[in-house]
C-alpha cells in the first residue's frame, strides 16, 4: 500500500521558499530542523549556518524546481551570488514532517569549480515547467531506471546505448549547453545530440560513475534529481571514437567530480539533462549512504 503523502507539492514548495528565505538572511534558525538534520556543500558535511549560509548576498531569478510528495524530497537548480561572483547551484531538501531533515548543496563557484566551462547567465527551458498528461508519464521505477540508463551509458562509454533518448534531447552542464551547438568552441562533439554523442563513445574515459543516489521523483513532470561521483582513473591517452577518428582525453591524473543531476523523462525516454558538478579529491567518499 502506498503511504499518503504529509507534504504535498505546495508544502514542499513552502518548506522550499523558507527554507532560501532564511538562507537570504544568514539566519538558520528561521528554519525548521528535523532532529539530527544533516547538511552538505559540495560534498562536505557543515554546520547549518555554514559556507554559503555566510556568503550569499543574492539569488537570480532564475530557477528550475520540482518536488516528490511520496518521499518528501523537494530541489532547486538556480544562480547564486556571493558579493562579486555568480554561480551556478543545485540544492535538494528532505522534509519530513514539515521539517528539514536533510540539505545537500552542488555550487559550482567559476574560480573554484576546476572546470573550464562554467556560465551564471542561465536561460529557463519550458520543458523543466511542462506538466505531462498522464499517457507521457513513465512509472516511478522507470523514470529512476533511465536516469540510471543514462549512468551506465556514460561509465566506460562505447557507443552502447542503455537508455533511449527523444530526437531534441538536450543537455547543459554548469550552465552550459553541451549538445546541439551549431559552432561549439569547447568541444567539436558538442554539435550533436545526446544520442549521437554517446554512440560515437566520446566519454570512454568516465571510468566510474558510482554511488548513485535517485533522490527526487517528481512523477507529474517527469524529473528524476540523482546524485553521484565521476572517477576518472587518467590512464587513457589517445583512444578511437566508434567513426574511426581520433580523440584525446582530458583527464590524464586521477580525478573526480560529484554531482546533482536532474533528467526529464517522457514516455520513458530522456528529453533535457541538467547536470552542476565539481571537481573534488580523487575517489571522495560520499557524504551520504548510497542505497
Amino acid at each position: 500500500m502506498v503511504p499518503t503523502p504529509t507534504c504535498d507539492r505546495a508544502c514542499l514548495y513552502a518548506v522550499l521558499d523558507s527554507y532560501l528565505a532564511a538562507l537570504l538572511a544568514h539566519d538558520p534558525g528561521r528554519v525548521r530542523w528535523a532532529t539530527g538534520a544533516r547538511t552538505t556543500e559540495n560534498n562536505v558535511e557543515l554546520r547549518p549556518g555554514d559556507g554559503l549560509w555566510g556568503t550569499i548576498t543574492a539569488l537570480d531569478a532564475y530557477e528550475m524546481r520540482f518536488a516528490d510528495p511520496l518521499t518528501g524530497g523537494v530541489a532547486i537548480f538556480g544562480v547564486v551570488e556571493e558579493t562579486t561572483t555568480k554561480s551556478p547551484y543545485a540544492l535538494r531538501l528532505k522534509v519530513v514532517e514539515g521539517s528539514v531533515a536533510e540539505a545537500e548543496a552542488i555550487v559550482v563557484r567559476p574560480e573554484d569549480a576546476g572546470i573550464p566551462f562554467v556560465t551564471a547567465d542561465i536561460k529557463p527551458l519550458p520543458v523543466w515547467n511542462e506538466i505531462l498528461p498522464p499517457a507521457q508519464r513513465t512509472p516511478r521505477q522507470q523514470m529512476i531506471d533511465a536516469a540510471n540508463g543514462y549512468f551506465e551509458t556514460l561509465q566506460r562509454n562505447n557507443g552502447t546505448l542503455h537508455v533511449e533518448f527523444t530526437d531534441n534531447c538536450a543537455r547543459r552542464e554548469n550552465g552550459f549547453t553541451s549538445t546541439n551547438v551549431p559552432n561549439p568552441d569547447l568541444d567539436p562533439l558538442w554539435k550533436l545530440g545526446c544520442a549521437d554523442q554517446f554512440r560515437m563513445g566520446q566519454y570512454l574515459y568516465d571510468d566510474r560513475v558510482r554511488d548513485r543516489r535517485f533522490l527526487v521523483v517528481d512523477e507529474e513532470r517527469g524529473i528524476v534529481l540523482a546524485g553521484g561521483f565521476i572517477d576518472h582513473e587518467g590512464r587513457i591517452g589517445e583512444f578511437r571514437l566508434t567513426d574511426g577518428s581520433m580523440r584525446t582525453s582530458i583527464f590524464r591524473r586521477p580525478h573526480s567530480f560529484v554531482l546533482l543531476e536532474a533528467f526529464k523523462i517522457k514516455g520513458g525516454r530522456i528529453e533535457q539533462v541538467e547536470a552542476n558538478f565539481i571537481t573534488v579529491p580523487y575517489n571522495m567518499p560520499s557524504a551520504w549512504p548510497v542505497p
